[in-house]
């Protein structure tokens, strides 16, 4: 059982998230091991892994970017490890120049005026991949997936640049 059906959702990227959450309470308020605490060893056992799938499905499936790849390994798509390296060069140049964007920061006569307008930059970019990755897993072709697969990498950068920003904010305005 994939992780839509456990909620009895369409497999499309595109979620009613409320409607989600509100699937979630209900299922998860049905498997719960608390529910089970005077059953046999065998139910006790069983609600937990329920409960634990239901908890993996809702959390894969609010997640957009972790929704996009459970969509893809659904579509037989395999995701590269992350330490695969990228064909695309343009985007390989585009990394190295977010970098050293990110690396003058600490330079910066205004350190906040930088740290917005790399977080604006990075978001500007995000948005538009995001979008670009929506219409791909939409239209469902094996060469629209591989591409959807693509940006997905590259949406994955962008996260873990902006968790760098976040952290690099932190340290230099504490």
């Amino acid at each position: 059982m994939n992780y839509f059906q456990i909620f009895e959702i369409e497999s499309k990227f595109n979620l009613d998230l409320k409607e989600l959450s509100e699937r979630f309470q209900s299922i998860q308020k049905s498997v719960h091991p608390d529910k089970f605490a005077h059953g046999s060893n065998q139910e006790q056992m069983l609600a937990v892994k329920k409960s634990t799938l239901v908890n993996d499905a809702y959390q894969t499936l609010k997640n957009p970017l972790k929704r996009a790849e459970y969509i893809l390994s659904l579509r037989g798509v395999e995701q590269p490890s992350e330490q695969a390296s990228f064909s695309d060069n343009e985007f390989l140049m585009r990394q190295m120049e977010l970098r050293e964007m990110l690396a003058e920061i600490k330079f910066s006569d205004d350190i906040d005026a930088s740290v917005f307008e790399m977080a604006q930059v990075l978001e500007s970019e995000f948005e538009q991949l995001f979008k670009a990755m929506q219409v791909n897993l939409s239209e469902n072709t094996a060469e629209s997936n591989d591409q959807a697969s693509r940006d997905l990498r590259k949406l994955k950068f962008y996260e873990k640049l902006h968790i760098e920003l976040d952290k690099l904010e932190d340290s230099l305005l504490d």
